[in-house]
């Protein structure tokens, strides 16, 4: 299984017509697509049994620009005088499996001082010294440990709050994104650090907690035999 990590930039009307007339070329003309994919609306997805797994564990994947089963959202959300904000949200694209008990592994420089997860539970993994930038995260138990099929339910989210180092904290150059990322130990491949935006180091004075930081990175992962 190989895991890779996109920047999403294909959103235009135009592009997203043009996909649905090539998937439905494909899928009609082509029998050895290995996948199908639905459209959100499509009334397909009203018809009992859709999420029953096939005993080829075919996947029945959402219809998207990058035709993945899982998403990973990392997005820098707040940047307060002495802290930032990071909200992280996993979709699962796949009709047909759910995640129970997912976890998510995650390595950045800032993880040595997290102040507060939200909706997640959180482990700091194995420290070295004074080294202690990998933490996992994983569903609280009865709430949202089991990430559901692609649809409304889809999806798990949180956010983490992390105290600033004034010696490190930057936004140039990506160091805002994880360094690595696993999910469900499937490792993602990070673009290079000029492919990320970057913005100001701090915020202006009082208008600290109300400056949201546009910076968004999208994980992807897919299983590359499909």
């Amino acid at each position: 299984m190989e895991c890779n990590l996109h920047i999403l930039t294909v959103s235009s009307q135009k592009a997203s017509k043009l996909l649905r007339l090539l998937l439905f070329f494909l899928q009609r003309h082509h029998n050895s697509l290995p996948f199908l994919c639905l459209w959100a609306d499509s009334k397909i997805l009203t018809k009992k049994g859709l999420n029953t797994p096939r005993k080829d564990n075919a996947p029945l994947l959402q219809c998207t620009h990058h035709m993945c089963p899982v998403r990973v959202h990392w997005h820098v959300k707040t940047n307060y005088k002495d802290y930032w904000r990071v909200k992280i949200a996993i979709t699962n694209f796949n009709y047909r499996m759910n995640h129970t008990l997912w976890t998510l592994a995650v390595q950045h420089p800032n993880l040595n001082n997290v102040t507060q997860v939200f909706s997640f539970d959180y482990k700091s993994v194995a420290p070295y010294g004074s080294i202690n930038d990998t933490g996992m995260f994983f569903g609280t138990k009865f709430y949202n440990d089991l990430l559901m099929e692609a649809g409304p339910s889809g999806n798990v989210q949180s956010e983490v709050l992390l105290q600033k180092d004034e010696k490190t904290f930057t936004f140039k150059q990506g160091w805002a994104f994880p360094r690595k990322v696993y999910f469900n130990g499937d490792e993602c491949m990070l673009p290079p650090p000029d492919a990320y935006p970057f913005l100001p180091n701090s915020a202006r004075g009082n208008l600290a907690s109300l400056w949201t930081v546009s910076l968004t990175v999208v994980l992807v992962v897919f299983i590359s035999s499909l």
